[in-house]
Parts: structure tokens; C-alpha cells; sequence
């Protein structure tokens, strides 16, 4: 098939749309750009873009040819689509994109005439997947009704490159889900709240998997304060038929309606947000705690020690100490109420700063005491009350008390 035309912007609209869907369906093999518009010994000549796998992340990467050396720079989905739109309208005459269907050859004439020409595939695809090629407990390639609408999967279960992040966070949160199944209670309803859903991606991912995949009797209550995100979720639930999953507008810290609940989520909740999340999974009695925090400000004004003043001078060094100062002690306060705590990593980096996930399972702690000498000397360190401690005050005091009876009773 032959393509060709003067009108340039029309061929070259039409060329970006082909461009953005062999990216959106991952079936770009290699371009190879040729044939410069300009040549200056300074400047590349020729540009070859390859698909990568980068810590577990799909990237592009192109490989700028200069005459005695080759760059290369690893661009995410969008911004490879509009590079390589860019160097065909800006910097070469000649291309050849090669993907799994078919081979597109463009070429572009002085007086701007382009052709583009599609033949038959010369070029094996190259595994590249690694990771990507793994098992995902919600599989690439079955269609999933709530990523379908919202946006991460097309009908036929193909996962958007665009989307790629945002399926794999979901993948990676039930996999620690998966680890925990076996400590809820398997005779009767589990009882889980999402603190915080936004958009509730985590808490759809979650419904499905326990109900639809374990077969498990859960009913999940996802709240929010945001108003026209609640009716949409509640709306999208009774669309799919998720009977015993619903969406309430409320404050974490005003919530009253569970008397007893299995498991809390909180997810990028702000500030003290996560923390009035713990206090009411602490009262609740819940078997598990799922936290990533968000926005740890509160000890950012209170954290001070002349011993780490070097550190400390530094607003952002002190910024990031201060955050993870935070997380330290809520794990540690969670130790000391009779959970086993970890602090996981839940996600890479460059997909979000707020990468850290706090969980607790209930279990019997025999170091009580240890734990509150730790956490005293520690926060004593600092010059730092938290949130936590001063929500958990009745339960905490008796602990404190006899912790300095004791330092007393070995002065």
C-alpha cells in the first residue's frame, strides 16, 4: 500500500496516528532514521530507537549516531512518540519503522512530498519483556471490566503502554495482598476499609481479587471526601456487579459506621491522615494494615537534636529525615500494639517519591519492652511527640509509666 501526497500536514497527521498506536498495542520492534536534512559535522546522523525494559518499566531507547561516538537516551511512551514525530518533521528524509505487523518506510522529498510505504515484516521480535513476561495476577490479554473502563486495558485485555505504570502498581499491591489472604478469617465475612480511594483503582483491583478470584466473602467500603468521585465509583460498582463493594463520603478521622473491621487500607493519605487511618485499625482490632503515607509534615516542625544539626540545617535533607523519621515510628508504635510490621518498597522510584508501604499483621509480640525503650530513646532523640502516640495515649501511658519506673529503679 502507497501513500502519497503534497499535502504534508495531512500524510504527516496520518503518520502520527500510526506512530501512536504501534506504541499503544507494544509492537515497535526498531526505527532506524537516515538521510539528514542538514548535515553538520557536529550533529547526529542517523538515530535508531529500540523498546527496553528498565527496572521492570517499558522504555524507548534512542541511540543518537555522531560521527565518532553514539548517545543514547531512554524516553517513556508519550515522549517517544513526539521525539520521533520530531526528528521525521525536523531532521532526517529517510525512515523505516519496524514492528511486529508490518514495515512502514517513509520518505520525504526536498519539496516536502512524503511517501510511506507498508510491506510485509522483515524483523523477528525481540524478546525484551523480561519482567514484563511474568505471571501478573490480573493477566495481560483477559479483559478486566473495571481496567477496561477505566482505562488501563482496551476490550480485547491489551494493556495500554500509556497505562503500563498504573497496571503494574496494581499487580505489585496485589501481590501483598496475596501474602496477607492467609491471615483474615476464613469463617465468616471479611471486613475491609480503604481510607482515602480517590479514584479507587486499588480498591476495584482488590474486590476482584478477593471476590472474583479467591472467592472469598468480603465486603469493602471505600472512603473519600471528594463528592463526584464517590457517586462515579458507586456507580461503576453496581455496573459491574460488585454487590458488596461501596463507596461513602467521609473524614478518616469522623468515620464511625464499622464496629469491627479485618483489614485497613490507606493509600497516599496526607499527613496526620495516615495516622488517624493506624489509630482506627489499632481500635478496630484489624488483622491487617496496608499504608502507604503521603506528605509526612508533621514532625518536619517539631524534629530537633543538636547531634544532627549538620544533617538537620539542610531543609531538604531535614524534609526527607523528617518523613522517614515518621514511618520509622509508626512502625515502631505498631510493633508495640501487637503488630508484626514491615516497611516494603511499593513501588520503583520514578513512578512515584511516596514509594514506602507500612504492614502489620496482628500477632503477639514478646519484646514489649524493648520496643517501648526504643521507641522512648528514640523519640527523646528527636524532641518529637507524634500524632499516633498522642492518639494512642490511654494505651501508651501504662507502658511509658513503667518504662521510667524501671530507668528510675537503675539510677
Amino acid at each position: 500500500q502507497y501513500i502519497i501526497s503534497n499535502e504534508w500536514r495531512i500524510v504527516m497527521e496520518q503518520l502520527k496516528k500510526t506512530i501512536d498506536e504501534i506504541l499503544d498495542t507494544h509492537k515497535l520492534i526498531e526505527v532506524v532514521l537516515s538521510n539528514v536534512r542538514q548535515k553538520d559535522q557536529k550533529n547526529y546522523t542517523k538515530v535508531s530507537i529500540k523498546p527496553v525494559e528498565i527496572k521492570g518499566v517499558l522504555r524507548y531507547q534512542f541511540s543518537y549516531y555522531y560521527e565518532k561516538k553514539v548517545q543514547h537516551e531512554n524516553l517513556d511512551t508519550p515522549s517517544t512518540a513526539s521525539k520521533l514525530y520530531q526528528l521525521l518533521e525536523e531532521h532526517f528524509k529517510q525512515g523505516v519503522i519496524y514492528t511486529q505487523d508490518a514495515d512502514y518506510q517513509i520518505l520525504i522529498s526536498k519539496n516536502n512530498k512524503v511517501t510511506i510505504s507498508q510491506k510485509q515484516p522483515s524483523k523477528t521480535k525481540v524478546d525484551f519483556k523480561h519482567n514484563r513476561t511474568k505471571k501478573y495476577i490480573l493477566e495481560e490479554g483477559i479483559a478486566v471490566p473495571f481496567l477496561v473502563h477505566l482505562g488501563v486495558m482496551n476490550q480485547e485485555g491489551k494493556v495500554l503502554a500509556k497505562r503500563y505504570d498504573k497496571f503494574k502498581q496494581i499487580n505489585r499491591f496485589l501481590e501483598m495482598i496475596q501474602d496477607i489472604v492467609p491471615d483474615l478469617p476464613k469463617d465468616r465475612r471479611v471486613h475491609i476499609v480503604d481510607f482515602g480511594c480517590g479514584k479507587s483503582y486499588i480498591t476495584f483491583a482488590l474486590y476482584h481479587y478477593l471476590h472474583e478470584i479467591k472467592k472469598m466473602n468480603v465486603e469493602i467500603t471505600g472512603l473519600d471526601l471528594k463528592e463526584d468521585v464517590i457517586y462515579h465509583c458507586n456507580e461503576l460498582a453496581d455496573q459491574f456487579g460488585y454487590d458488596q463493594l461501596r463507596f461513602l463520603i467521609g473524614d478518616i478521622a469522623q468515620y464511625q459506621e464499622q464496629h469491627s473491621v479485618d483489614m485497613v487500607v490507606t493509600l497516599h493519605a496526607c499527613n496526620t491522615a495516615t495516622d488517624a487511618a493506624l489509630y482506627k485499625a489499632i481500635q478496630w482490632n484489624a488483622k491487617v494494615i496496608l499504608s502507604v503515607p503521603c506528605c509526612q509534615h508533621e514532625l518536619l516542625e517539631q524534629v530537633q537534636s543538636k547531634d544532627l544539626t549538620p544533617m538537620l540545617r539542610h531543609g531538604i535533607i531535614k524534609e526527607r529525615f523528617a518523613a522517614l523519621a515518621t514511618d520509622a515510628v509508626r512502625a515502631q508504635i505498631l510493633e508495640i500494639m501487637g503488630y508484626k510490621t514491615q516497611i516494603l518498597e511499593f513501588i520503583d522510584m520514578e513512578h512515584t517519591p511516596k514509594n514506602l508501604m507500612i504492614r502489620a499483621v496482628k500477632g503477639a509480640c514478646a519484646h514489649t519492652e524493648k520496643l517501648v525503650r526504643e521507641y522512648v530513646a528514640f523519640k527523646e532523640t528527636l524532641q518529637i511527640t507524634p500524632y499516633l502516640e498522642k492518639a494512642l495515649y490511654e494505651e501508651l501511658e501504662p507502658l511509658f509509666l513503667k518504662y521510667h519506673a524501671h530507668k528510675t529503679d537503675e539510677a
